[in-house]
């Protein structure tokens, strides 16, 4: 027998996320583009905390664990929330379930709070050039200063044009994943970008590094995102639905992580490959039995190289699949069905948790996925490739 195996399968549906919540990102947006200064990124989440409470109908008594968001300290979030969690860390989106889920497992804590706040716009905070998250080595991206290339867009747009060679995908293809996740952002009240835009829209944006133009770009935006987690017994006796953690995987390549060689090489295939065996086990099911696919999207090139990553096409069928098969609203896969982070919010993967959560619990309206059971988020950054399935 696998310990390994052995020991996800008994972690598949341990835990259940009970409460979700978030600011208003289309009015900051608006605020800040006004000159205001809503919120600092500890206010931010204090303000999603209280929304996930609510959702869950939970009290600040309840929150014996915290995980709080880059850009936060974990020790400062807990002051700031009013709790004094017995259990704690900080995390990224994707990590901090995996963390909770095994802190609840492991008894450490039994409902724990997830939370990001972000003030990236109103502080003005750069991605890239000299002063690229403060100048210092805080992103791996950071590295290539020396050669000046300390620019997010640049490195992707490295990797698109190695890429797209390497598979034979049509550049205009990529435009694909720009309106489809416009015509889903179109649907959501909260999304910020809400204004379609057809392929001549695609093409006809500039560039901004080529290949990769103007609508392959995420948007910078001020906000916050919460999320609580507890045991699946616990979570069978609150107010909303419960959305079980039904599979994980995860997948270093350290090996050239900090210069993002990984992705500038292989894509991150091999990475995703095996996160992909590792969540399909443990949940007990594969990608034909996903009714959603989220994918982190700081860039439209994440989306291709997830499809052929997890197996939702064949290896050097991603510009088929998102011209025949369709990514969109109608299309076969609904992905980023909240418009992600090119049109709804760039909240860094954690928005993404709370689609994953509305779709599953049918609270979405106009979008909704018909039937939805299944949901696959996905992310891969500086050399790891994570993965989470949720199951209503």
């Amino acid at each position: 027998m696998n310990p390994g195996r052995s020991a996800s399968r008994r972690l598949s549906r341990a835990a259940a996320i009970v409460g979700v919540g978030h600011t208003d990102w289309v009015g900051d947006w608006t605020r800040v583009r006004n000159g205001e200064k809503p919120s600092d990124s500890y206010g931010y989440g204090a303000i999603a905390f209280r929304a996930a409470l609510a959702d869950a109908g939970l009290t600040r008594a309840d929150i014996d664990g915290v995980i709080a968001g880059p850009t936060t300290a974990y020790e400062r979030m807990s002051e700031v929330l009013g709790i004094n969690p017995r259990w704690g860390d900080q995390a990224d989106a994707v990590l901090s379930v995996a963390q909770a889920l095994t802190a609840i497992e492991t008894g450490l804590a039994e409902t724990v709070a997830l939370v990001y706040g972000n003030d990236q716009r109103s502080a003005q905070i750069q991605y890239g050039g000299p002063q690229a998250m403060g100048g210092d080595a805080f992103l791996s991206y950071v590295y290539h200063a020396p050669w000046g290339l300390t620019s997010q867009g640049a490195l992707y747009a490295l990797t698109f044009q190695a890429w797209k060679h390497a598979r034979g995908f049509d550049e205009v293809d990529l435009g694909h994943i720009a309106v489809a996740q416009r015509a889903w952002a179109s649907m959501n009240p909260n999304a910020v970008m809400k204004k379609r835009i057809t392929l001549d829209d695609y093409r006809e944006a500039r560039y901004i590094c080529e290949p990769l133009r103007l609508f392959d770009y995420c948007m910078i935006n001020d906000g916050g995102v919460a999320l609580i987690v507890t045991t699946a017994e616990r979570a069978k006796r609150l107010a909303k639905p419960p959305v079980y953690v039904q599979g994980l995987g995860r997948r270093d390549l350290n090996v050239g992580a900090t210069s993002l060689e990984p992705r500038l090489t292989e894509f991150y295939l091999p990475a995703q490959q095996d996160c992909a065996r590792q969540a399909y086990d443990m949940a007990g099911f594969g990608p034909s039995d996903m009714d959603l696919f989220q994918v982190y999207d700081s860039f439209s090139v994440h989306v291709p190289l997830a499809l052929e990553g997890y197996g939702y096409c064949e290896v050097g069928g991603a510009g088929r699949f998102l011209r025949e098969e369709g990514i969109g609203p109608g299309g076969r896969l609904p992905t980023n069905t909240s418009g992600g982070h090119l049109s709804e919010t760039y909240m860094q993967g954690w928005a993404h948790q709370i689609e994953c959560v509305r779709q599953l619990r049918g609270e979405c309206g106009e979008r909704q996925v018909p039937e939805c059971r299944h949901a696959h988020y996905t992310s891969d950054v500086a050399g790891k490739a994570v993965s989470i399935i949720y199951s209503r």
